[in-house]
């Protein structure tokens, strides 16, 4: 039954994606959010002073550093919103946006508000070299650069490809498999794309040029249509891991994404129609290595809270940070069986994943819930869940039925 308690979305969006020094090489992050930010509005026409709070999620803090500080309080700023609107930036690696999307939950839940954004951004491309050691550097000491592209190492761990490979390993998914499922996440791309499915969630970017006027952007740059399996095997694998190869891992990407949420009765004040519903929302964190695992538990706490199955799930998506994520999830939440393993996988990322789309790291969380909800209405599915791992085992879920 509905209800007019119930959070619902009312719109969500994403840009197109980038690939590493492609077209949005030169755009700050922030600008790429301040036009996704202002499209989630426009998509219903919805003014500014509605909204109560937004919460900006991103990963890179230094590639928005160059610039400011307080990074959700300036792209609100730049993009025309009062003043006296809160914000709040959110860093929660790849889970950022994501956990956006959770905080805006459970701010209307709380009463706190009844209109919430939830952003999330990254520019992989724009990150930038720091010297470190300088202002304190003395006698014969040198400085040190340090690429801030690479926190995603983190201090005192292991490379991501690494432990996502050992850890597939540990579960008995092969370098063959990834390497499949990343054949078959370009291949649904193309798919998808050819019958249009991503013109509901992609809204055009006016990108800036040195001469001349903005060129517009709106289709994903980073799919490789031409991928084999022959080709995939011929790659080396990454960063000491067994089996992470730059085939089966998606880019280093640039991108926006963004989802406008409000209390059931709002929305029919405004005479808005709802796309989904939240159902549930959960997140978990497991020892760092294991963040291959992170999204099944995720989806374990969530469909608990909702009091439902994965059988009553329409279609999963999984953030394919590498293909090794959504191969390792499903069979854990299969329990090791092969016939629950095909059943998942079957309705898993149907569309394609962050493999062939691309995973800028902020804007991730948002996209495959956005993704999740317009397939979910395509198809006339009721229930479906997302989940994302993020840097060092955290996860978060979210079930949503659509409307």
């Amino acid at each position: 039954m509905k209800h007019d308690d119930d959070v619902v979305f009312v719109s969500a969006v994403r840009s197109a994606f980038s690939r590493f020094g492609g077209a949005l090489r030169h755009m700050h992050s922030m600008d790429i959010a301040v036009q996704v930010m202002n499209g989630v509005l426009d998509r219903v026409e919805l003014d500014k002073t509605m909204v109560e709070i937004i919460y900006y999620g991103m990963c890179i803090q230094s590639e928005a550093a160059i610039e400011s500080n307080v990074n959700g309080r300036q792209a609100m700023l730049r993009a025309g919103f009062p003043p006296e609107i809160l914000s709040l930036t959110v860093d929660r690696a790849c889970c950022s946006s994501l956990t956006a999307v959770h905080l805006c939950y459970k701010d209307i839940l709380l009463r706190e508000a009844d209109i919430a954004m939830a952003v999330g951004t990254e520019n992989m491309s724009n990150t930038p070299f720091v010297l470190n050691n300088v202002r304190w550097a003395s006698g014969l000491e040198q400085p040190k650069i340090k690429d801030h592209l690479f926190p995603i190492t983190y201090t005192g761990f292991n490379h991501l490809a690494l432990d996502a490979g050992e850890v597939a390993l540990e579960y008995g998914v092969s370098r063959e498999e990834q390497d499949q499922w990343a054949c078959r996440s370009q291949m649904r791309y193309q798919e998808a794309k050819s019958q249009g499915k991503f013109k509901d969630e992609i809204i055009p970017l006016d990108v800036p040029q040195s001469k001349g006027d903005p060129v517009v952007f709106d289709e994903d740059e980073f799919p490789k249509p031409n991928t084999t399996m022959e080709a995939l095997s011929r790659l080396k694998t990454v960063y000491g891991s067994p089996t992470v190869s730059g085939g089966n891992a998606p880019g280093l990407d640039a991108g926006a994404s963004a989802l406008l949420l409000m209390r059931r009765k709002n929305a029919q004040e405004l005479g808005i129609p709802p796309l989904a519903r939240i159902v549930s929302i959960a997140s978990v964190a497991l020892e760092p290595r294991y963040i291959a695992a992170a999204p099944a538990p995720a989806i374990r706490k969530a469909l608990g809270k909702a009091d439902l199955t994965l059988d009553d799930m329409d279609r999963i998506e999984i953030n394919e940070a590498f293909a090794a994520m959504p191969l390792v999830a499903t069979k854990i939440l299969a329990d090791g069986s092969p016939k629950k393993i095909r059943e998942l996988r079957e309705k898993t990322n149907v569309n394609g994943g962050a493999v062939a789309i691309g995973h800028p790291v902020g804007a991730s969380g948002g996209r495959i819930l956005t993704t999740l909800i317009y397939e979910l209405r395509r198809i006339g599915g009721r229930y479906g869940v997302c989940a994302i791992c993020g840097g060092l085992a955290q996860g978060d879920a979210a079930v949503v039925e659509a409307e």
